[in-house]
C-alpha cells in the first residue's frame, strides 16, 4: 500500500470543498490531477472513496471514516514542519491556512476588525472565516479555530476565555409602555418574548437566584436565528429579548432598547476561543489566539450598560 500526501492532502480538500472543480482551484491544480490524485489513493487503499455521478461526487462511508482520522493527523504534522521552521528562524513568516468560525452577529459587529489586523500583521497567511450562528463540527468541517459565545460543550476541545458578556434582557420602549415593566423574573409570564433557534429558552432566560442560575417561564411569540435579528424585532416593540451586551449596548445608550429585571443578574456568556487538540500546537494557531486574548481580554470593544 504506497499513498503520497498530496494525495491525502487531495482527498481532504475534495471533501471539505465538496467538489473536484473547488479542490482543483483552490489546489491549483487541473481537475485531471485531482482526480488522478484521487483514484490513485483509492487504488492505494483498494476502497472506494467517492460515488461518481455526472460530473458530482459523494462521499463514501469509508471517506468520511477516513477522513474524520486524517485530519487531525495531517494537521499535527503540518504544525510539526511549521513549528520547527519557526523554531529556526522566529523571524519567518507565518504562512499557512487558517480557518475560522465565529458567531455571525459577533464577527460582522466585532471580530473582522481583530481579524483584519491580524491579517494585515501576517500577509503570509491565508484566512478563511465563516460566520454562522450554528455550532460547527471543528474537525469534520476542517476549522483550526471556533469563536463562540457560552460554555464549551465540546470536551475534546482545547478553550481559552477570552472575555465574558452579560446578557441583558429589554425592550422598546413603546413595548415597555403598553405591557408595563416586569419586576421579577415570574412577571416574564405576563410578555411576551423573542426566542433564539440555536438556544433553549430555558437556557437563554436565565437569572441568578441565590447563587443559581434559574430558567424564567418565559411565553415565545417569535423564534429567530440571529442575534442582531431579535435586536431589530425588539426594537420594533414586538417583544421582550434577552441579547448579549454587545448586541444591544449602542441602542440601549441611545435609549432605543430599556434594560429590565436590572435587580436580577443574568447570566454571564464567555466568549471563547476553541481549537482541536493538536500537539504540537501551531505557531500560527498560538499567534491567532494570542491576538485575539490581547484585544478581548481586560476590556471590551463595546460598553456594557451598568446593572
Amino acid at each position: 500500500m504506497r499513498y503520497t500526501l498530496d494525495e491525502i492532502e487531495t482527498f481532504l480538500t475534495v471533501m471539505e470543498l465538496g467538489t473536484v472543480t473547488a479542490a482543483a482551484a483552490h489546489l491549483n491544480l487541473s481537475k485531471s490531477v485531482v482526480s488522478k490524485r484521487i483514484s490513485d489513493l483509492e487504488r492505494a487503499l483498494q476502497a472506494a472513496l467517492f460515488l461518481r455521478n455526472a460530473g458530482r461526487v459523494t462521499p463514501t462511508e469509508a471517506a468520511l471514516r477516513l477522513a474524520e482520522q486524517l485530519r487531525p493527523a495531517l494537521s499535527a504534522l503540518t504544525a510539526a514542519t511549521e513549528n520547527a521552521a519557526w523554531g529556526m528562524d522566529g523571524a519567518a513568516p507565518l504562512r499557512g491556512r487558517l480557518s475560522i468560525t465565529a458567531p455571525m452577529s459577533f464577527g460582522t459587529l466585532f471580530l473582522s476588525p481583530i481579524l483584519a489586523r491580524f491579517a494585515h500583521a501576517h500577509p503570509a497567511l491565508e484566512l478563511r472565516i465563516d460566520y454562522d450562528d450554528r455550532a460547527r463540527d471543528l474537525i469534520r468541517d476542517g476549522f483550526d479555530l471556533a469563536v463562540r459565545i457560552g460554555d464549551a460543550r465540546d470536551s475534546a476541545l482545547i478553550s481559552r476565555t477570552l472575555c465574558t458578556d452579560r446578557m441583558i434582557a429589554c425592550g422598546s420602549p413603546d413595548y415597555l409602555a403598553r405591557h408595563g415593566h416586569p419586576e421579577t423574573p415570574a412577571d416574564l409570564t405576563g410578555h411576551k418574548v423573542l426566542s433564539y433557534s440555536h438556544l433553549p429558552d430555558g437556557q437563554l432566560w436565565q437569572f441568578e437566584v441565590e447563587g443559581k442560575l434559574v430558567a424564567a417561564p418565559v411565553r415565545s411569540c417569535l423564534t429567530l436565528n440571529n442575534g442582531e435579528a431579535m435586536r431589530d424585532f425588539a426594537l420594533a416593540g414586538l417583544g421582550l429579548a434577552m441579547l448579549p451586551g454587545f448586541i444591544v449596548a449602542n441602542p440601549i445608550a441611545a435609549g432605543r432598547l430599556h434594560p429590565v429585571l436590572q435587580g436580577h443578574p443574568s447570566r454571564k456568556m464567555p466568549i471563547l476561543a476553541l481549537w482541536p487538540p493538536i500537539s504540537p500546537m501551531p505557531a500560527k494557531l498560538r499567534a491567532l489566539v494570542d491576538h485575539l486574548a490581547h484585544e478581548l481580554v481586560g476590556g471590551r470593544p463595546w460598553a456594557e450598560p451598568a446593572s
